[in-house]
């Protein structure tokens, strides 16, 4: 199996646009040993947190204590949907905000998130693409004839080969970071990947999206546009984790 990185196609021509936040989010971490604040690159739109009392927790974007993360983490846990990792900042419920402009099959708003117009959605997962679930966003459109875009939720698994990146620092003992940074050549561990997902995120690297060659075949095969493949290298580790 061959796999490939998602990205903008900039010669399409199109003009669409959208913009917003997440309804919900879980706040980033300080952690008091190695002293790092960070957080993002998870988002799950499909996580409903109305069945929880404190909603206005989840409400701004900030960065708390870590046991302040930890306790706001295991509130919404049980309402995650399966696979679903909860790193700080982790953004959840339905993306809202604005669009304009002339749109294709696919946008990206940015390139860790991937939105689809209903009707190409409804064609790959008639040709039984794997893990494709479009999610509703509330989107106000600044013009008559607005398209209806889902926003596809996509799950994180697989990881890069070790030999792609640079040496690692032991991760934090508490708060588990270790800083390493997206290697500009990329190596997929090919023991990694899902078995079950045509589309998936890097576990470690959640900006990072990936798509199987069935993925691409089906979109050229239908016509679908707005964006662009890249080959992805891969390897096989010496110690497999499969997915």
């Amino acid at each position: 199996m061959d796999y490939f990185t998602i990205e903008e196609d900039k010669t399409s021509g199109y003009t669409g646009y959208v913009d917003g936040s997440y309804k919900w989010g879980l706040p980033g971490l300080t952690c008091p040993l190695c002293k790092a604040t960070w957080g993002g690159g998870y988002m799950y739109p499909s996580v409903d947190l109305t069945p929880v009392l404190a909603l206005a927790d989840f409400e701004t974007a900030r960065a708390e204590p870590i046991e302040e993360y930890e306790r706001l983490r295991e509130m919404v846990r049980p309402l995650m949907p399966p696979g679903a990792v909860l790193g700080p900042g982790t953004e959840l419920g339905p993306f809202v905000g604005w669009g304009r402009g002339r749109f294709g099959s696919f946008v990206t708003p940015v390139p860790w998130m991937l939105m689809v117009q209903r009707e190409p959605l409804e064609k790959l997962q008639a040709e039984g693409l794997r893990g494709l679930k479009g999610c509703r966003p509330v989107l106000r459109f600044r013009q008559r004839s607005a398209p209806e875009l889902l926003e596809l939720e996509i799950l994180p698994a697989g990881d890069l080969h070790p030999d792609c990146l640079p040496p690692r620092p032991p991760p934090c003992a508490r708060c588990g970071r270790d800083g390493v940074s997206l290697p500009d050549e990329r190596l997929l561990d090919t023991t990694t990947v899902p078995e079950h997902l045509d589309l998936f995120r890097l576990e470690e690297h959640p900006g990072f999206i990936v798509c199987t060659e069935r993925f691409v075949d089906a979109c050229q095969r239908l016509g679908l546009d707005g964006i662009a493949f890249q080959a992805l290298p891969t390897r096989a580790s010496r110690n497999p984790r499969r997915r």
